[in-house]
């Protein structure tokens, strides 16, 4: 478990707070370490005196850093049932350990912030109207192009109609990845060569790192070591020889 580095928390305000795991599982009970040991370090760097500050609940102390604590200390736990805990505004302490200093926040669970939830979820449903809309308008060349990214050579066998289809459906599921790839002109030249390479203008050696002419066998390009060969040959493509074999790969498509 790694150490919680000092943040500035803004402005603290007294209220009950929910927890959530992150994640897809839900377990029935899932404890998380409540006090420092070797095994589960519990530390946060506290900046301002430049030195670890080692934490834990207890339920009779105000605080959650072990060297202001005064007396004996009675050790709480911290227990999400169903996959969330609840924890009332008298719990300050265990509040603050969750929300500001627990090495877990933010990766093994998170606090409920409803506000933020409603702006990812504005957010989310802005990109997929913009990602509709694009799919929507897309011409079917672009569709494919963008489509093979997602589903491969499978697409081969789609209809128009069911491309045109299969992409709202990629728009919509996942827009934030479908933007990215209708933006990437180089998504075009990679379905562009793979096209070439299945109407047998071109040919990929079996160990996918030369690209030759299908007629005579003459080398157009050697593909780069751990690069995926077609993205390698759309770059080819857009340097001034490459444009020279696009222009010659186009016409033998007519």
């Amino acid at each position: 478990m790694s150490t919680k580095k000092q943040t500035k928390p803004t402005e603290w305000e007294i209220k009950d707070r929910n927890y959530y795991l992150t994640g897809n599982e839900s377990p029935l009970t899932y404890t998380i370490p409540s006090k420092h040991t070797k095994k589960h370090p519990l530390l946060w760097f506290d900046e301002s005196r430049g030195s670890q500050r080692e934490l834990k609940y207890a339920t009779n102390q105000a605080s959650v850093f072990v060297d202001e604590h005064k007396g004996e200390s009675t050790m709480g736990h911290i227990t999400f049932r169903d996959g969330v805990l609840a924890v009332p505004k008298e719990k300050q302490n265990l509040q603050k350990l969750l929300s500001l200093y627990h090495p877990l926040s933010g990766h093994r669970f998170k606090e409920l912030k409803p506000q933020e939830n409603a702006v990812n979820e504005l957010q989310w449903m802005e990109w997929e109207i913009q990602a509709l809309l694009a799919a929507r308008d897309m011409d079917i060349d672009q569709a494919e192009a963008v489509l093979r990214v997602e589903i491969g050579t499978s697409i081969n066998k789609l209809s128009s109609k069911e491309i045109k289809r299969d992409l709202l459906m990629f728009a919509k599921s996942n827009p934030q990845l479908f933007m990215e790839l209708a933006n990437d002109e180089n998504v075009q030249l990679r379905n562009f060569g793979i096209k070439a390479t299945e109407a047998r203008i071109i040919k990929l050696s079996q160990d996918q790192r030369v690209f030759t002419w299908a007629s005579n066998g003459r080398k157009l390009m050697t593909v780069p070591f751990d690069e995926n060969p077609y993205a390698a040959f759309a770059a080819f493509l857009k340097t001034d020889e490459g444009v020279e074999i696009y222009k010659s790969i186009e016409k033998k498509f007519k």
